[in-house]
């Protein structure tokens, strides 16, 4: 039986095209400062996902056999909150979270309405740690 192919993959899309278009001004506004800290966290460029703006990347492969790439980080800004991806989840950094500010957390997902309501020092700290560990995962820059 044949593997679904992975639908989130780098499109050549314009990640500034991407972002001026969003409607919500403050989201926008957010998504700009997200874009920054991003770039200095990863070192990398943003590249459009579909409708993610993500940084860097790495090749997974899990024991069921399915495998593919996906972003070391990324956000994406969406109506109800802007999301930003923590790729390894958030069990490693309950000393970051508890000092982050006002947030809601998925899986690998980090839910924040506003950035006006988190320590954006935290937040760049939290980046770094989770590209730095997804890097030494899986032996990529």
């Amino acid at each position: 039986m044949a593997q679904a192919e992975n639908k989130t993959r780098p499109t050549d899309g314009s990640v500034d095209d991407f972002l001026s278009a969003v409607d919500h001004a403050g989201r926008r506004e957010d998504a700009y400062v997200l874009l920054d800290i991003m770039k200095r966290a990863t070192g990398h460029e943003p590249v459009l996902w579909g409708s993610m703006v993500g940084f860097g990347q790495y090749h997974y492969k899990y024991d069921s056999g399915r495998e593919g790439d996906m972003f070391l980080t990324g956000f994406a800004p969406r109506k109800a909150a802007m999301t930003t991806y923590i790729m390894p989840g958030f069990g490693k950094y309950d000393d970051l979270m508890d000092r982050l500010g006002k947030f809601k957390t998925g899986s690998s997902c980090l839910y924040i309405g506003r950035l006006k309501n988190v320590d954006l020092e935290v937040l760049e700290e939290l980046i770094s740690l989770s590209v730095q560990h997804m890097r030494e995962k899986y032996g990529v820059e």
